[in-house]
């Protein structure tokens, strides 16, 4: 199921894009990791959507975002909206832009990949990371994988377990700077920031 997730946002990029709508429920998260990024620095959105709510918020507060999805359609209301960055199509998993950012999210992202592209993203994290950057990432309570539903479909999401996420950061030069466990300790995924 996690192989199917690219095809199914970009069969249903429209009502996915219309769902996601532009109020940004989880300001407090961003913000509090947009806190540790310099004003006007360079962040890439990893699963960047149509760019709103999320890169909007940080465009609108002055910083510069590269966004990458794998949806040819969601990544042209990007293009549409925000004509001054920049917006790539691809695949996470081979994330290899040959340059360094002072943010990167993977914000409601990351537990869409299998528990092996799940680790693998954490060097490619480090390779894009300038020093002092900070990363901002979703996850689960726990290891395992649930399955949603979206439009009909099932809609995968797996997590690795806490010490695995917090070893990761570790060996890859990231610093935790803040977490909190999600489901069932509180509403909404678990959330991590750290700092490269």
């Amino acid at each position: 199921m996690h192989e199917r997730i690219i095809g199914l946002y970009e069969e249903t990029a429209a009502a996915w894009d219309e769902a996601r709508g532009t109020t940004l429920g989880e300001r407090e998260w961003i913000d509090a990791f947009a806190a540790l990024v310099p004003p006007g620095a360079n962040i890439l959105d990893l699963g960047c959507g149509g760019g709103q709510p999320v890169a909007r918020h940080l465009i609108e507060s002055g910083f510069k975002v590269t966004g990458l999805d794998s949806s040819p359609t969601l990544i042209g209301m990007c293009r549409k909206r925000f004509p001054e960055h920049e917006w790539l199509v691809g695949d996470m998993r081979e994330l290899d832009l040959g340059r360094r950012f002072d943010g990167i999210l993977a914000w409601y992202s990351l537990f869409h990949l299998h528990f092996d592209d799940q680790r693998a993203m954490f060097a490619r994290f480090a390779a894009h990371a300038a020093p002092g950057a900070a990363l901002i990432f979703a996850s689960g309570p726990t290891h395992g994988e649930a399955i949603g539903e979206w439009q009909g479909e099932p809609l995968y999401h797996a997590s690795l377990s806490q010490e695995e996420y917090r070893a990761l950061l570790e060996a890859n030069g990231f610093e935790l700077v803040s977490f909190r466990a999600g489901m069932p300790v509180a509403d909404g995924p678990s959330v991590w920031i750290a700092r490269h």
